[in-house]
C-alpha cells in the first residue's frame, strides 16, 4: 500500500494560480483579515467607500474572497460585483441607444435578464425596480453595492469618453434616491486621481477610503499555509517563512563580482500565487510535510517566476503579435531595464508605447508584467516588480510559441478583452483566427459569427456587420435557438434603419418579434422604424401596447414622447418625458424643448436648446427641431438656417418624413 493510499492528498489545487480569489474560494483566502474586516465596515458605513491599490495587489480577491463571506444577508442586500465594461458574442446592433457604462453594470447586477430589457435603463431606475427588502425587525436592509476594476471608466478608449459624465450622473442620483445605498469602488491606485474630482457629487459625508498594500511576511506566512488545510498537507516549521523569505529577496545584479540582493519588505500577491501553485503541481504525491528543501527544490522564486514570465510573455506575442515572442522580449529588455539592471520608465504616447501599439502594453499590465503610472498629467509604464528584471535578461529565446495548443474559446475570450478595450481591429483578428479553430462547433461559429457582427458594427461598416449577424442567425436556425435568431434579426434591422432603409428594418424586426414576441425592447425598436419610415400613428400604436404591458419602460416613454411632439401632442409628449426622466439622448432632450416651446414656456425651451446644440453639433434632429422652435418665436431666418443644416448633418440625418419639414423651413427666404 502507497502512502498516498494512507493519507490521501486533496486532488483539488488549493492555491488559486493567476486568477483572483472567488467568493467560493473563501475558504482558502488568508493572510487579508484585518483588511476585509476594516472595508466590510467601511462599506456598510459610508455612501462611498474607494477600496485602491496597485495592478496585482489583490483588490479583486479581497472584495470577493474577504469581504463579501463577512456580511450578513439578513441585514444587507448585495448586488453582485459589477463592472463597468464588457465585451459579448450578444448581438450589440440588437440593442436599444445605451450608456455602455451604465448597460455593463446591469448587466453585472442582473445577469440572467434579458439584455435589450436592460437596455436603455437607469441606474436608479433599475435599483428602484427591485422588491424591498426587511430585517427580521422590519427595518429597510443596506443595499450594497461594488463597481471592481473602475479605472475601465477612466482608461476607456476615446469611443466612450463622451458616456462617462452621465454614467456618474446616474451613480449620484441613485445615491441621493437611495439613503440605504451603499456604494464601494475598487480602483488602481494610478488611476485614483482621476476618480477623486467626482468624490465629493458621489460621497457626500461620511465618506471612506482605504489603501490596499503588498503582504508584510507575517500575512505573507498565513497567506502560505492556510490553504493546506484540510489537504493532508501541511508545512514543517520554517519552511513556509522560507518560501516568504526568498520572494521578499531579489537578485538585482552584480557588483565588484558579488551578487546583489535587495529585500523588498513586502511579497506581491501575485508572485506568491505563482509560487505556490508551481509547488503544489511539481512536489511528488507522497510528500505530506513539506519542508525547507521541499521549498528549495519546488519553489524556487527564480525559477518560478521565470516560468510565468515566459508564460506571459507568449501569451502576449500569441495574441498581439503574431506570436513574435523574441520581438517582444527584446523590447522588453531594450526599454524597461537600463545598462545598469534597473526598472526603466517609459512614457506612455497616445497610441503607441516605444513603438509598439498601446494594447500590447495593456495585456502585459493585464498579466503583471508590467505596471501603469501617472505622473505630472502623463501617463508612463515600468516593470511591475524588480524580481522580473532577471527572468527577462534570461529569458530563453529558443521557447516555442504556444499559439498551436489554444483553442478557439481562448482566442473569443481574448477578442472579447479587446473589444472591451476599444481595439477593434485586434478584436477582429482574433476572432478571425476562433472562427478558423472552430471546427465542427456549430454553437462556437455562430457565438464567433455574432461577436465579428458587433466589431463591424461598432467600427460602422454596416454592411459586414449585416453579412456576419445573417450568417451566426443560420447558424442558430440549425440549432433551434430561435430566441438567439430573434435577436440576430432585430440587430439587422436596426442596422437597415441607420443605413436609411426603414421599410427593410421593419421587415426584419417583424420577423424578430415572431421569434422573441414578448421583448418589449425589440418592439420599441420596431416603433422607431415604423416612424422613420413615416407612419408615426403606426409607431405610437406599437409603443402603447409596449407601455401598456411594461408602464415604465424608459426607451419606451422616449421614443414615445418624440412621436407625440411630432404629432403636435405635446400635453401627452411632455407627461412621457417627465415619466422617462433623465433625458440624455440629443434627440430627446430636443424634441422636449420643442414640446416646451408648443406649451408657450419659450424661455425655457431656448434654455434647453442651447444646451443641446452645444453638445450635439451637427446632429438633423437637434437641428431640425431648434428651426422649430425658432420658427414658434418668430424668427424665420434662423429656422431657415437651422433647417438647411439639418439637411447637411452628419452625425445623424434626417428620417425620411421629417426631410419634407426641413425643406420647409429651409425654404424661408
Amino acid at each position: 500500500m502507497s502512502p498516498r493510499d494512507v493519507h490521501p492528498v486533496a486532488a483539488q489545487e488549493p492555491y488559486v494560480g493567476l486568477r483572483a480569489f472567488r467568493r467560493e474560494d473563501s475558504a482558502r483566502f488568508f493572510g487579508r483579515a484585518r483588511e476585509s474586516h476594516e472595508v466590510a465596515d467601511l462599506w456598510q458605513a459610508n455612501r462611498l467607500t474607494i477600496l485602491y491599490g496597485p495592478s496585482g495587489v489583490g483588490k479583486t480577491s479581497l472584495i470577493q474572497a474577504g469581504v463579501l463571506p463577512l456580511l450578513d444577508p439578513t441585514t444587507t442586500d448585495i448586488l453582485p460585483v459589477g463592472r463597468v465594461s464588457h465585451g459579448s458574442p450578444f448581438p450589440s446592433a440588437a440593442l436599444s441607444r445605451h450608456n455602455p457604462h451604465v448597460f455593463a453594470l446591469l448587466s453585472s447586477w442582473a445577469p440572467e435578464e434579458t439584455p435589450t430589457r436592460l437596455a436603455g435603463q437607469t441606474l436608479r431606475g433599475f435599483l428602484r425596480r427591485r422588491p424591498p427588502r426587511q430585517d427580521p425587525y422590519g427595518d429597510p436592509v443596506l443595499t450594497l453595492a461594488a463597481i471592481d476594476q473602475a479605472e475601465e471608466l477612466f482608461g476607456d478608449p476615446d469611443h466612450r469618453r463622451p458616456y462617462r459624465e452621465w454614467f456618474i450622473d446616474q451613480l449620484v442620483e441613485a445615491l441621493d434616491g437611495d439613503p440605504h445605498l451603499r456604494l464601494l469602488v475598487s480602483i488602481r491606485e494610478d488611476y485614483l486621481a482621476a476618480l477623486l474630482p467626482h468624490e465629493p457629487k458621489l460621497a457626500g459625508a461620511p465618506r471612506g477610503r482605504f489603501p490596499l498594500t503588498a503582504l508584510d511576511t507575517a500575512a505573507a506566512v498565513r497567506a502560505t499555509e492556510g490553504p493546506l488545510e484540510g489537504t493532508g498537507r501541511s508545512f514543517a516549521p520554517g519552511a513556509a517563512e522560507k518560501l516568504v523569505e526568498d520572494l521578499r529577496r531579489i537578485r538585482v545584479g552584480r557588483a565588484l563580482g558579488e551578487e546583489v540582493v535587495a529585500d523588498a519588505k513586502a511579497v506581491e500577491p501575485v508572485q506568491l500565487q505563482v509560487v505556490c501553485s508551481t509547488m503544489w503541481r511539481s512536489l511528488p504525491d507522497d510528500v505530506l510535510v513539506i519542508t525547507a528543501e521541499h521549498v528549495h527544490r519546488f519553489a524556487d522564486a527564480d525559477r518560478s517566476l521565470t516560468d510565468f514570465s515566459e508564460r506571459m510573455i507568449a501569451e502576449v506575442a500569441r495574441d498581439c503579435l503574431d506570436g513574435d515572442t523574441d520581438r517582444l522580449r527584446t523590447w522588453l529588455r531594450r526599454n524597461f531595464i537600463t545598462e545598469q539592471g534597473k526598472r526603466e520608465i517609459v512614457y506612455q504616447g497616445e497610441t503607441l508605447t516605444a513603438g509598439e501599439p498601446n494594447y500590447v502594453v495593456k495585456a502585459l499590465v493585464d498579466r503583471h508584467i508590467l505596471r501603469e503610472d501617472v505622473r505630472a498629467g502623463a501617463r508612463w509604464c515600468e516593470l511591475s516588480h524588480d524580481r522580473l528584471i532577471q527572468p527577462i535578461l534570461r529569458s530563453d529565446r529558443s521557447a516555442e510559441p504556444v499559439g498551436s495548443r489554444i483553442l478557439p474559446e481562448e482566442y473569443l475570450r481574448a477578442a472579447e478583452l479587446a473589444f472591451r478595450d476599444g481595439e477593434f481591429a485586434l478584436a477582429a483578428k482574433q476572432a478571425e483566427e476562433a472562427l478558423n479553430r472552430c471546427g465542427d462547433d456549430t454553437l462556437l461559429r455562430a457565438e464567433v459569427e455574432s461577436f465579428l457582427g458587433n466589431v463591424a458594427h461598432r467600427r460602422e461598416d454596416f454592411d459586414k456587420a449585416v453579412a456576419h449577424y445573417r450568417t451566426a442567425a443560420v447558424l442558430f436556425e440549425t440549432l433551434g435557438a430561435t430566441t438567439a435568431v430573434g435577436r440576430l434579426l432585430a440587430g439587422i434591422g436596426r442596422l437597415r434603419l441607420a443605413q436609411g432603409h426603414p421599410s427593410v428594418a421593419v421587415q426584419e424586426l417583424y420577423s424578430a418579434i415572431g421569434r422573441v414576441p414578448d421583448d418589449t425592447g425589440i418592439q420599441t425598436e420596431l416603433a422607431w422604424a415604423l416612424w422613420y419610415g413615416g407612419h408615426p400613428d403606426a409607431a405610437r400604436d406599437v409603443l402603447n401596447d409596449v407601455l401598456t404591458r411594461e408602464g415604465d419602460a424608459a426607451e419606451a416613454l422616449r421614443a414615445r414622447g418624440e412621436i407625440l411632439t411630432d404629432l403636435g401632442r405635446t400635453a401627452e409628449a411632455l407627461r412621457d418625458f417627465e415619466r422617462a426622466r433623465p433625458l440624455q439622448w440629443p434627440s430627446t432632450r430636443a424634441a422636449y424643448a420643442l414640446a416646451l416651446a408648443r406649451e408657450g414656456r419659450l424661455r425655457e425651451a431656448d434654455r434647453e436648446i442651447a444646451a443641446v446644440l452645444a453638445e450635439a453639433g451637427e446632429h438633423g434632429p437637434v437641428l431640425l427641431y431648434a428651426a422649430r422652435i425658432r420658427e414658434l418665436a418668430g424668427d424665420a431666418g434662423q429656422a431657415a438656417d437651422l433647417a438647411r443644416r439639418a439637411k447637411a448633418a452628419r452625425v445623424q440625418g434626417l428620417p425620411a418624413h421629417l426631410k419634407a419639414e426641413a425643406d420647409r423651413l429651409a425654404s424661408y427666404a
